[in-house]
């Protein structure tokens, strides 16, 4: 145990839902551990750009980054195995940086999408929740969280579409959605 996590509680926190800002949320918490001198970590699920501002942004604040998608859409019930295998490897990665003691705070990014898209298997998950040592803050991001882990969960968050410019045409902007 280090000082940081003395006497410090980690909750799982889910942000889910069919609107803009699960990722931006989860960073935005990331910054605020940094600020006081947490260890953080980030692995992205279905995400394999490295070149998006956030990746670049966290590898020079020193911040953990690792992708473990594909550059490709994946169909639900169409995974690839190639999809599965990288799923696969990208959970085993996030168990042991759950598990391994390094960090304070993991994020999670898309994992409630892999699930969804069948890429990891719910019960790992939960069982992952379920044995996490009592000092790491959870973080679990993307649509279609499943109820087994909305419930697991200590904190959860939906973000809900009320307006978006993408229905006026407006595409994904570079420094703004990416």
């Amino acid at each position: 145990m280090t000082a940081s996590d003395a006497g410090r509680e980690g909750y799982v926190q889910v942000y889910t839902g069919e609107g803009k800002g699960k990722t931006t949320a989860a960073l935005g918490l990331v910054l605020r551990a940094l600020g006081h001198g947490l260890r953080v970590a980030v692995l992205q699920f279905m995400k394999a750009d490295p070149t998006w501002g956030e990746i670049v942004m966290l590898r020079r604040l020193g911040v953990d980054v690792l992708q473990c998608g594909l550059d490709h859409w994946v169909i639900k019930g169409q995974a690839t195995e190639e999809d599965l295998v990288a799923a696969a490897e990208g959970f085993a990665r996030a168990r042991d940086l759950v598990m391994g003691g390094d960090y304070d705070v993991v994020v999670l990014d898309e994992l409630a999408t892999a699930l969804y898209f069948e890429l990891v298997a719910l019960d790992d998950v939960l069982a992952m929740v379920r044995d996490k040592p009592a000092h790491v803050e959870l973080v679990i991001t993307g649509r279609r969280a499943p109820d087994g882990l909305l419930e697991a969960a200590d904190l959860v968050t939906e973000m809900v579409p009320r307006k978006h410019y993408y229905d006026a045409g407006v595409a994904a902007r570079e420094g703004i959605e990416y």
